[in-house]
């Protein structure tokens, strides 16, 4: 459930970085050895829904600590996210708003997300029937008819830096 994020924002969105790799403990021995290539550049940014309200409302639930988890179909990564990996969460107007990292990652069948998997994306009324609904009708409206075989990939992470 990831949108890619919108471009007027880059260099908020490196100023983010520059603030909080910190929290990911990346950049300790910048003083002494210079900013490496690899932690010079932010991380993936993106934001959730379809729409600047949806994006809002769920980063809200991020914020709070009631979402630590989200699922998106495998279709649309270019690449499966790994354990450990960062990302930063921006609000619906593109501004970034968190630094999380990824804990855990399955990429399975839809019918398999188990009850606790929905729970963790702090969505709707917890259950695990409306997770289902919820989320089919949200790729739905993106053209995708989601059935029980179709692959999706669930992420839990945690939030490093709040803003």
């Amino acid at each position: 459930m990831n949108e890619p994020s919108p471009e007027p924002q880059d260099q908020a969105i490196q100023e983010f970085w520059e603030e909080t790799r910190r929290y990911a403990r990346v950049g300790i021995l910048t003083s002494v050895l210079g900013t490496p290539w690899g932690t010079a550049m932010a991380p993936p940014a993106w934001r959730f829904g379809d729409t600047p309200d949806l994006a809002d409302e769920l980063l809200g639930l991020v914020l709070s600590g009631a979402k630590t988890a989200t699922t998106g179909l495998l279709s649309e990564y270019d690449q499966v996210p790994e354990v450990g990996d960062l990302s930063i969460i921006l609000d619906g107007g593109g501004m970034p708003r968190a630094l999380v990292r990824d804990t855990e990652i399955a990429v399975v069948p839809f019918a398999a997300i188990t009850a606790a998997q929905a729970a963790a994306e702090g969505e709707g009324d917890g259950t695990l029937a409306s997770w289902r609904e919820d989320h089919r009708e949200y790729w739905r409206r993106g053209g995708v008819d989601v059935d029980d075989d179709t692959p999706v990939v669930w992420e839990r992470f945690a939030v490093l830096y709040p803003r």
